[in-house]
């Protein structure tokens, strides 16, 4: 029995056997790790992807997006790996994403990072108008996105006297911009000048606040006064919304040709 724990003692202390049991012991390790390695490259993961091509500037719902699986050597660290992180977001300006595709991080961005995001929010049917103002009349820069307000207008008839009434009446406001065209309170560390309210409404009213632009020489100025409140500008004459577009009327008339162009208004006086 000594002799057996002799030889065992003699064969463990060798420096042959030694070096042979570390390179085992390596080889093992390597072969194990390698093994590890490519079982998680090649292991399947769900990942979310489009269920079909969508288009520049889209929202994207539930119903556009699926899952599937890949091995996970083929997700890179940009791809999104959940739908809640995908649904609510907008495709990028001038990407197409296909069906079947992946959703990349600098494929999607919000609905505040588009271009002019105020304009999806424009109901079906109606067109966006910009009413000019200045910071003065939207009472010190106190109209923000979301407001609903009443457009007024100013205008001198025929015997020189000042009118003044509601034209439209609780509209919102999709956006507030600059002279340069950036939304006003996007960046709450920039102070900027408010150029124009941005709402949607009827091709009808569309038309005849286009009109209005024409009307300089008639005294006709547009503003707006917070819903329900007060005109801050007094007129000879108060009066109701016929009345202002029975005026704008009878002053524009408006000429459509065939070309797919929208209708011009003219000066009434320019056709005679």
């Amino acid at each position: 029995m000594n002799n057996i724990i002799v030889s065992l003692k003699k064969f463990i202390t060798n420096k042959n056997t030694v070096t042979i049991l570390g390179v085992i012991v390596i080889l093992g390790l390597l072969y194990w790790g390698y093994n590890t390695t490519i079982e998680n490259q090649v292991k399947p993961v769900q990942i979310p992807v489009a269920k079909q091509t969508i288009q520049p500037k889209t929202l994207i719902t539930d119903d556009m997006v699926t899952y599937i699986n890949v091995p996970s050597i083929a997700v890179s660290t940009n791809v999104q790996r959940s739908k809640t992180s995908i649904v609510g977001m907008y495709s990028n300006v001038n990407t197409v994403i296909p069906a079947g595709s992946m959703f990349y991080s600098d494929v999607l961005i919000t609905e505040d990072e588009l271009p002019d995001s105020a304009f999806t929010a424009v109901k079906d049917g109606e067109r966006p108008y910009a009413l000019s103002v200045t910071t003065e009349s939207t009472y010190g820069n106190s109209i923000f996105p979301g407001n609903k307000i009443d457009i007024y207008m100013k205008a001198v008839d025929e015997s020189g006297l000042v009118m003044v009434g509601r034209l439209l009446a609780q509209v919102d406001i999709l956006a507030v911009k600059d002279g340069s065209g950036n939304n006003v309170f996007e960046d709450s560390t920039v102070t900027r000048t408010p150029s124009t309210l941005l709402f949607g409404v009827p091709e009808d009213v569309f038309i005849l606040l286009k009109k209005t632009e024409y009307l300089k020489s008639f005294g006709v100025e547009l503003f707006p006064v917070p819903y329900g409140g007060t005109a801050p500008i007094e007129g000879d004459l108060t009066v109701d919304r016929q009345e202002l577009v029975n005026f704008i009327e009878s002053n524009t008339v408006t000429f459509t040709d065939t070309t797919d162009t929208p209708e011009t208004p003219v000066l009434e006086s320019e056709t005679e």
